[in-house]
């Protein structure tokens, strides 16, 4: 079950400020094609898009002194325009739920809300809900297999996009990552959904072009 974790919201403004080396994995979708090309891009650009669930997968390291080794944070955002080539900065309007490990002790929640506020950029600045819950990642690189869950709210499960599923036959990674990542590679949701509170709407995007895995050193 859910817990909602207010006193993140005091510690986040009050917290440390050093950070030292952190890696890991990392996951994302949109609600919009990423892999896609201009014509599909453009009939979606307005319409789609304005939401997105990023999340951290940390292998090792610390922030703020605090290791945070197998550990993860979500975070979803909620927009009001296409999070489109400069990502969260598109929107003018955004807010966004922070999910932080229910594995953490109370140190090392206070550091993975840190370490979400640092590197998801405006919308790790723009949360209306911080919560604590059960979160699960495991990422195949090779099949580009991932799954995330986070409680019952965050759903992502991922796979390789087959030749048939490309519509404009001129497909690119036509939108960057919305986070700092290396060797981000594009793939498709089989399963993307959010259904959560907080953000005022729920959404579920199966079968989209919608998916990036990859890896992060801060």
């Amino acid at each position: 079950m859910l817990r909602t974790y207010v006193g993140l919201i005091l510690a986040a403004t009050t917290g440390f400020s050093a950070a030292s080396e952190i890696d890991g994995v990392y996951i994302e979708t949109r609600t919009c094609a990423v892999y896609t090309g201009p014509c599909f891009a453009n009939a979606e650009m307005g319409l789609a898009g304005k939401d997105a669930i990023m999340a951290w997968s940390i292998e090792s390291g610390a922030q703020d002194g605090v290791d945070l080794a197998g550990l993860n944070v979500v975070v979803v955002i909620s927009a009001n325009q296409t999070l489109g080539f400069r990502g969260v900065n598109d929107a003018k309007q955004l807010k966004s739920l922070i999910l932080i490990d229910d594995r953490a002790n109370p140190l090392q929640r206070q550091a993975l809300l840190a370490f979400a506020r640092s590197h998801a950029g405006r919308a790790g600045k723009s949360a209306v809900r911080i919560d604590v819950a059960p979160i699960h990642m495991q990422l195949d690189f090779v099949n580009l297999k991932g799954h995330l869950q986070a409680g019952k709210v965050v759903t992502l499960k991922s796979r390789k996009t087959r030749p048939g599923e490309c519509i404009c036959k001129n497909e690119v990674e036509y939108y960057p990552p919305l986070a700092q990542v290396s060797q981000a590679t594009p793939a498709t949701a089989e399963e993307g959904e959010f259904r959560g509170r907080g953000l005022g709407r729920r959404w579920s995007t199966p079968g989209a072009r919608s998916v990036y895995m990859g890896t992060f050193t801060y």
